[in-house]
């Protein structure tokens, strides 16, 4: 009688390929779940992005509106309004839900951005190790050097304030650190005997770089995707504070810039501002957990403790 195994030997490459992959998935998961961090980090963050796609349901896309405002401006937490009200009259707990879905597109968008960008730059600059990798690395020094948030900053003046210049200020500041990560990680896997064999046998550069390179690097970009979503979203809760984004679409940084602007930290309207503030920070923490943990678990020597 054949097990299974003997069945997938016998199934071809392909199904090889996808029972591997199926075992490191299966291992890692079993890793991750022993990191007690890990696991609080990742319920943390299913809750909000829960809460992020049901906000129509939970509190309705008429709660963001001015002149249909249910209550009375800077109104005190109540029953009726679990957080308090703003200066408008709107309940908070409704539009911290609907922060929520901003918060976090910004923050996915931009820290997909970044890394894509990241990658792209540390993989080439690691692979073509002439003229090229020199070029490409000074101008990546040259962007760690230079405050991100300043950098962020001058593009969110000169572009059109939107959701998407928010996107693009921050994921083009941001990158670079990633790209340091995927060149060290590139050079590594480049230095490795089957890199050899594989240009012994023709392969080319887009070869090596995309069958090679690429799937050797994608757990310490996945690594650092994690982190950089944390990094993304303190950012645009940053911008909105300073007034640079969008000021039709409410967003938690939205929200402690319209808390500035009504005189809440001089008139003691704590409830205006600390709901917003303390969702940033709760975000930002898980997004840092999970990405501490899948870290640790990639490359155990870190010694992160459980």
């Amino acid at each position: 009688m054949t097990t299974s195994t003997d069945a997938v030997k016998n199934s071809g490459p392909r199904a090889l390929n996808r029972a591997r992959r199926r075992r490191a998935a299966a291992d890692f998961w079993q890793q991750y779940r022993s990191h007690r961090a890990g696991l609080v980090g990742l319920a943390v963050l299913a809750l909000i992005a829960l809460i992020a796609l049901a906000a129509p349901l939970l509190v309705g896309a008429d709660s963001q509106s001015v002149t249909q405002a249910p209550g009375g401006p800077l109104e005190s937490p109540s029953g009726q309004f679990p957080l308090g009200t703003d200066q408008f009259g709107r309940s908070l707990l409704a539009l911290l839900v609907w922060g929520t879905r901003v918060s976090l597109t910004v923050g996915l968008l931009a820290a997909f951005l970044s890394v894509a960008i990241g990658t792209l730059v540390g993989i080439t600059a690691g692979h073509f190790k002439g003229w090229y990798g020199t070029v490409i690395m000074r101008i990546t020094d040259w962007f760690l050097v230079m405050p991100t948030l300043v950098l962020a900053i001058a593009l969110a003046t000169v572009l059109s304030r939107s959701i998407w210049t928010t996107i693009l200020a921050i994921g083009v500041t941001t990158w670079p650190t990633t790209a340091r990560l995927v060149r060290a990680q590139t050079l590594s896997v480049e230095s490795r005997p089957y890199i050899e064999r594989s240009k012994a046998l023709g392969g080319g550069h887009s070869h090596i770089m995309s069958r090679h390179v690429l799937p050797n690097v994608m757990p310490l970009v996945l690594a650092q995707t994690t982190l950089v979503i944390s990094t993304a979203i303190l950012t645009e809760a940053t911008l909105a504070f300073l007034g640079l984004s969008d000021p039709t679409i409410v967003s938690w940084g939205g929200l402690l810039q319209d808390a500035r602007e009504a005189g809440a930290v001089s008139s003691g309207n704590w409830w205006y501002l600390a709901p917003p503030g303390l969702a940033i920070a709760v975000v930002a923490l898980a997004f840092t957990l999970c990405g501490r943990t899948i870290e640790t678990v990639l490359n155990p020597k870190l010694g992160v403790t459980r």
